[in-house]
């Protein structure tokens, strides 16, 4: 396997992020070994640009690559699903656009920085980790969380860190179901569910 047959191929596979277990799958008959030490080649020769420990993406040299964050957000750290504010951006629950590429997971708290920004994922419980779904988000196939549950998820994390105070926050609630999102505030706590209360009231039927 050589460096022209790989990149070659993962073109052809539409595969812009790639693992070794992918390099493995795609070259069956080539050494484990010859893989790693091709890989390790080919990154100090600047073919390659590691993203994490064990996740890689090709560098061509005047082509730069565009990796949707969101999907790069998904590989980065799994399980993870898209939420919190750039979730809410997405959805336009928010008007800004969101400064980090933020996601939970049930893994422990993270920040992974790159060449294509911040990366951040905050931890919940296993209850907790619902209301996400497959979206197809610059044509790459992306877990994110539907609309109620970004947007619990945001107030929970937001309680979390010590803030008391949602009315600075420009939220657009409109488009929210009231009972869907309070039955995912229950999944966190009571302090949620209630905060989450109070915050739809006169907002959404």
């Amino acid at each position: 396997m050589d460096y022209f047959t790989l990149s070659k191929t993962l073109k052809e596979k539409k595969m812009v992020l790639f693992t070794l277990r992918d390099i493995e799958a795609l070259f069956p008959t080539t050494a484990r070994k010859t893989i790693k030490n091709n890989l390790t080649n080919w990154l100090r020769k600047g073919y390659l640009e590691r993203l994490r420990r064990g996740l890689y993406e090709v560098v061509e040299p005047g082509t730069p690559t565009r990796v949707p964050d969101y999907y790069l957000a998904n590989r980065l750290y799994a399980p993870s699903y898209v939420s919190l504010e750039a979730a809410l951006s997405f959805y336009g629950i928010i008007p800004e656009e969101a400064a980090s590429a933020t996601s939970v997971s049930t893994r422990p708290t993270r920040i992974f920085r790159n060449k294509h920004g911040t990366f951040i994922y905050r931890n919940c419980k296993k209850e907790a980790f619902t209301g996400y779904q497959m979206t197809k988000i610059e044509g790459y196939k992306t877990l994110i969380a539907d609309r109620e549950k970004a947007f619990v998820d945001f107030i929970y994390f937001r309680l979390l860190d010590g803030e008391k105070d949602f009315t600075h926050e420009r939220l657009n609630l409109t488009r929210l179901k009231a009972e869907k999102t309070i039955k995912y505030a229950a999944k966190y706590n009571k302090r949620t569910r209630e905060t989450i209360k109070e915050l739809l009231e006169d907002v959404v039927s």
